[in-house]
């Protein structure tokens, strides 16, 4: 999002499609903004980083504001960077419940275990076999809406997040990595599409 500080009231000339401000052109500085320029106004620092911001939704979202002066160091526009990691906590948290040996429900299920495997590929392929026992449904006779359930919950949870994935779950699930990708896009359409019928 780039504002023009100089004028206030009108302050926003520029923003990305993918802006969670709920803010359009044209549109007022936030209270946030002003008050930080207030403050920053007669300091020299170009940058304030990493501090929490507010998506119109209550979504917490990271912040970064770069602050742009003109020849005569007075401020005149700011950029503001927001970074929505709700995916990424939800990785974060996924991998950490995932790596947390639960003994007794292993021990229970027959399925008890030494160890985790803490490459990725462990964690892929432990992933994916915990979602298919629960389909008591090999993964050579599953069908294609079978599949895709299984690569929609596996996204759900953040694990195409992780590099190299795609391969790994292409091979386990016993398809082409291009029907993977294919199966992720219908997904992020999906998605938009949901976000943008909202109320």
């Amino acid at each position: 999002m780039l504002y023009d500080v100089r004028d206030c009231a009108h302050s926003v000339i520029a923003m990305s499609e993918t802006s969670w401000s709920g803010l359009s052109l044209g549109a007022p500085a936030p209270q946030l903004l002003i008050k930080m320029l207030q403050k920053e106004s007669e300091s020299h620092r170009s940058f304030r980083t990493n501090y929490e911001g507010r998506a119109e939704d209550g979504t917490v979202l990271r912040s970064s504001t770069y602050f742009i002066r003109d020849e005569h160091r007075e401020l005149i526009g700011a950029l503001v960077i927001n970074i929505d990691f709700r995916k990424m906590d939800e990785a974060i948290h996924f991998l950490d419940d995932f790596m947390r040996l639960e003994h007794d429900a292993f021990t229970n299920s027959g399925n008890a275990m030494g160890r985790l495997g803490t490459s990725i590929e462990d964690i892929a392929i432990n992933s994916i076999k915990e979602i298919v026992s629960r389909m008591n449904i090999p993964t050579e006779r599953m069908s294609q809406k079978e599949k895709r359930d299984v690569v929609d919950k596996l996204n759900n949870h953040g694990i195409f997040l992780l590099k190299g994935i795609v391969h790994i779950v292409a091979s386990e699930l016993k398809t082409s990595e291009a029907t993977i990708y294919r199966y992720l896009s219908t997904m992020k359409k999906n998605e938009l599409s949901a976000n943008f019928t909202m109320p």
